[in-house]
């Protein structure tokens, strides 16, 4: 399995439980769609299958490791090929988007070579065609500061293509997109999924892009596995009881309309 947990939860230092007792098995190259309401959990996930939180109990496997059983120098290692896609990516404001991009290649350069690309881009090729993938190729040498919402999730999208990493881990990766170019950009990121064997995760408030972009989808709530279902399982009846008592709809349901009512979260 690429990523295992066996029990895994999370207790936050004010005392909140936000995983509990959750067991998930993802092999190589699977796509996975994460839907729940807000607070369910989803991010909290994703930062321990990134190895950027240690569990309060249980035990997680990341590409045959047992992360919180290496050192730190090794673990330092391993998430070089783990990728995180932030919901608001932490792009400094004046930074330019093609340092940005190459930013993705830190993990894996000397210190001595990520400090010359501060001054001096080193691959100015290699950024322009990750961000000509995502319709970005313009933006190159302009400032975060210059680019809405959508087109930072987009940079920071390219920053972990540019990393090129064995495991793919999204969290709400098109939130501040419109429809078209949320489904669009799922799309790229699935299609490179698919072509480099990456695995990839993603959590998604948007129902309707879960179940038309990815094969298997887990819904969260209340920091706990309700379901984990091929897409063309998932009923009516399983998402009224992930989203009970909320009043939700779908800010993205012009991208894929289904049968399903759709809940907002």
């Amino acid at each position: 399995m690429t990523l295992s947990l066996k029990q895994g939860s999370l207790r936050h230092a004010n005392g909140v439980d936000a995983l509990r007792g959750v067991d998930l098995q993802i092999g190589a190259g699977e796509q996975v769609a994460i839907i729940g309401p807000s607070g369910a959990g989803k991010s909290s996930l994703l930062n321990l299958l990134a190895t950027a939180l240690r569990p309060s109990s249980g035990e997680i496997e990341v590409l045959g490791e047992r992360a919180w059983h290496l050192s730190a120098r090794q673990r330092q290692r391993l998430r070089a090929r783990i990728g995180l896609v932030h919901q608001a990516p932490p792009l400094p404001p004046r930074q330019r988007v093609v340092t940005a991009v190459l930013a993705g290649k830190l993990g894996q350069w000397s210190l001595g070579k990520s400090l010359l690309n501060l001054l001096h881009p080193l691959d100015v090729g290699g950024a322009r065609a990750v961000l000509a993938r995502l319709d970005l190729g313009d933006k190159l040498f302009a400032h975060c500061q210059q680019l809405s919402g959508g087109q930072l999730q987009r940079v920071g999208i390219a920053r972990v293509l540019y990393q090129a990493p064995q495991i793919l881990l999204a969290d709400e990766p098109v939130s501040a997109m419109d429809p078209v170019m949320a489904g669009h950009t799922l799309s790229i990121l699935s299609r490179h999924a698919r072509e480099h064997n990456v695995t990839l995760v993603a959590s998604l408030h948007a129902v309707d892009l879960a179940l038309s972009h990815f094969a298997r989808v887990i819904g969260l709530r209340d920091g706990q596995i309700l379901f984990d279902s091929p897409s063309g399982q998932v009923s009516e009846e399983m998402l009224d009881a992930l989203y009970a008592n909320e009043k939700l709809q779908s800010p993205a349901a012009a991208v894929a309309p289904l049968t399903v009512q759709i809940p907002r979260c």
